[in-house]
């Protein structure tokens, strides 16, 4: 048996959509490209939706909306993937990382404050394989710093917190329709909000920074290109169509890995707090070196010799040398003992007890 760690789904009207947008004539701009912002408008409860090339990009753009200049500074948690740090390096910003949640594996509200500066700009969490970060908390904090909030919702589409979307609390907020995600549009994204002001400035620098309310090539900022095409758009409104069978069996793949794994000796899931109705992009899980002495890149190893593919936590950021030396012990923790199980909405659920009956032999 062969298992991918993801493979993308197509669900229905994916060829129809895509071959009517090309047959069309219309594969940069187009009517699939407004209904894509416009669904996503209505379910996010949000005033402003503008569609992206990638999730690396709405982050991009949130910066630019937000009118960040180099030396500003961004709180980044430093256990997660690592764009919107990245992005902040292009920009000539300071990524300041913080600890995460040693359970939760998201931004922790109980050290943020000490990871916050006169220069500090904005705020970004990261929802982490599709768990919610304490919003509430966070947001309070930003609030009384009068700091901007990001949500970076890469990984957490459709996740809920106390009952609203996340993407649905912060000043910016970021989705990825990479091909691993919850929809997919083989790349993509959006980024959304309610201010008109930041909706504005960020839909200047999507294309080129040309303001056509003046004149076709008139260039108010130095914009960039990052549209979404209408042909991908296209997929997306396809996917959107079905996103009901496509919650409905990622959450069944999370129930049944649960039923499998929860409370098993060695393995810790990454938890979910009671307020969270989470949508998991990947079942990831904590191995305790007792129980698995060989190690987690060992564990990955082996579970590919058996034909399933794994993948190894992200590298907390104060391990990788593009960044400025500091120290993390929690993320540092996290990241050398978590690895993420085969996650998409077609896996079948004896293909999840094979994963996890292979998984548990390697326990000593």
């Amino acid at each position: 048996m062969q298992i991918p760690w993801t493979k993308p789904d197509f669900w229905g009207n994916e060829i129809k959509y895509v071959t009517d947008a090309l047959e069309s004539s219309w594969i940069s701009g187009g009517t699939y490209l407004d209904k894509l912002e416009n669904d996503f408008k209505k379910v996010l409860d949000k005033k402003h939706v503008l569609a992206v090339s990638n999730g690396t990009t709405a982050i991009h753009l949130a910066y630019l909306g937000l009118g960040l200049k180099p030396n500003d500074e961004v709180v980044v948690p430093g256990f997660s993937f690592l764009a919107a740090s990245n992005i902040a390096l292009h920009m000539g910003l300071k990524p300041v990382f913080a600890e995460v949640d040693p359970d939760t594996w998201c931004l922790s509200p109980k050290h943020l404050p000490k990871y916050i500066s006169s220069k500090t700009k904005a705020i970004i969490p990261i929802h982490t394989y599709g768990n919610v970060c304490n919003m509430n908390k966070i947001m309070r904090i930003a609030k009384e710093k009068k700091i901007a909030v990001i949500e970076d919702c890469a990984e957490s589409l459709f996740s809920k917190y106390k009952g609203n979307y996340c993407g649905s609390f912060g000043n910016i907020s970021t989705f990825s329709f990479q091909a691993t995600k919850t929809i997919t549009t083989g790349e993509g994204g959006l980024v959304a909000t309610d201010s008109e002001d930041l909706n504005k400035k960020m839909m200047l620098y999507r294309s080129h920074g040309m303001d056509r309310s003046k004149s076709f090539y008139w260039h108010e900022v130095p914009g960039h290109n990052f549209r979404l095409t209408n042909f991908q758009a296209a997929m997306g409104v396809a996917q959107f169509e079905k996103i009901n069978v496509i919650l409905s069996e990622r959450k069944r793949v999370y129930e049944e890995y649960k039923k499998h794994l929860t409370g098993v000796d060695g393995i810790v899931l990454q938890k979910i707090e009671k307020d969270v109705d989470p949508v998991i992009w990947a079942l990831a899980l904590k191995l305790h070196s007792k129980n698995f002495p060989q190690g987690r890149d060992k564990v990955i190893e082996q579970l590919r010799e058996k034909g399933i593919e794994t993948r190894p936590g992200f590298f907390a950021s104060s391990l990788l040398k593009i960044y400025k030396k500091h120290s993390l012990p929690i993320c540092e923790n996290i990241s050398r003992h978590v690895l993420s199980l085969p996650t998409f909405p077609s896996l079948k659920n004896a293909e999840i007890s094979f994963v996890c009956n292979e998984l548990l032999q390697l326990r000593k």
